[in-house]
């Protein structure tokens, strides 16, 4: 286990490279393996003493104070549909940065990780459903592995604000940015509730949306797109989550700077990746903006600006993010 607490502190640049590293753990009652992107972990504890508050989440089986931080402790194998975690002291809490906070996370047992390859990383199997919390699957030692939704979990426990306020609407309009009719962007993410959250964003702007489930089917897309014609003719802009199966979102933005079809496309980057985010991955991969996940105002602003820099002929390789 110290081995493993070790390695979560040696975050590296494999992102960067279409790889990353996955946290392998085990949940109460639940026999199979699941995963979690290294990047996201900042520490994995044995279960410390909880406090019971009143009117928690039924998932929130405790409080603990961290650090000098106090933490919510979600029971990931309650929600994800199996049984409520008992002997608590005999437990693990993964910590880890998610969409501007930190969440602490019950689990039964921590096991190891692996370096992988993002195309290693596959999509959930056609006919899942919607109710299962896949994000995405891999294979481990002949055994399926699940990386869960996290985002969909959190959204459940405490539902993001979805709506653009009409004063960034207003602010836009009278700085002459208002979002021109019949505009449509591409976004690509793996997780469903990140994918509806954007889209939702985006029908508040008015703009039309393209959705894409990983890296890789979104360069299909825009590929596809690009031998119709130009691609702006088709395209204001990406936003882009940065982990998906297949091909992550650096991968995406490189893949596009490098294709003479599509190197002038606008691209946002948009990740849960806040707390270890390497901005320096972001100017060289061509990105043009990095926005964390999620805030509507802040993300609705970012496209309103890039479609307006668009519009005004400047292109996305002219304006990477520095």
């Amino acid at each position: 286990m110290a081995g493993v607490m070790d390695s979560v502190n040696q975050l590296t640049e494999l992102v960067g490279q279409n790889r990353m590293e996955l946290l392998l753990f085990k949940l109460s009652g639940l026999r199979q393996r699941y995963g979690i992107n290294v990047f996201k972990v900042r520490e994995v504890l044995p279960c410390p003493r909880l406090t019971v508050m009143p009117k928690l989440h039924k998932f929130v089986v405790g409080v603990a104070h961290i650090r000098g931080q106090t933490l919510s402790v979600i029971d990931l194998a309650y929600a994800i549909g199996g049984r409520p975690t008992a002997n608590f002291e005999k437990n693990f809490i993964i910590i880890a940065e998610y969409n501007r906070s930190t969440h602490a996370f019950l689990v039964s047992s921590v096991e190891r990780i692996l370096n992988m390859n993002w195309n290693k990383i596959m999509p959930p199997p056609k006919g899942a459903g919607n109710s299962n919390y896949m994000t995405a699957v891999t294979e481990i030692d002949n055994e399926l592995v699940e990386i869960l939704d996290v985002e969909k979990i959190l959204d459940e426990i405490s539902p993001s604000q979805l709506d653009v306020s009409s004063e960034v609407i207003a602010a836009a309009q009278e700085a002459g940015k208002k979002v021109p009719e019949h505009c449509r962007v591409l976004v690509a993410d793996d997780s469903k509730v990140a994918l509806n959250q954007v889209s939702k964003a985006m029908r508040d702007l008015g703009v039309d949306v393209i959705k894409a489930s990983d890296g890789k089917e979104a360069l299909d897309i825009l590929r596809e797109l690009s031998q119709k014609g130009p691609i702006k003719d088709s395209i204001e802009l990406v936003i882009s989550d940065v982990e998906m199966p297949e091909m992550d979102g650096y991968t995406l933005c490189a893949s596009i700077r490098q294709d003479p079809l599509l190197k002038d496309l606008y691209v946002i980057l948009h990740t849960s990746l806040s707390g270890v985010f390497n901005q320096s991955l972001v100017s060289k991969a061509g990105a043009n903006d990095f926005i964390p996940k999620f805030n509507p105002d802040e993300l609705a602003a970012a496209v309103e600006k890039g479609i307006h820099l668009v519009e005004s002929g400047t292109s996305g390789a002219d304006n990477i993010m520095k």
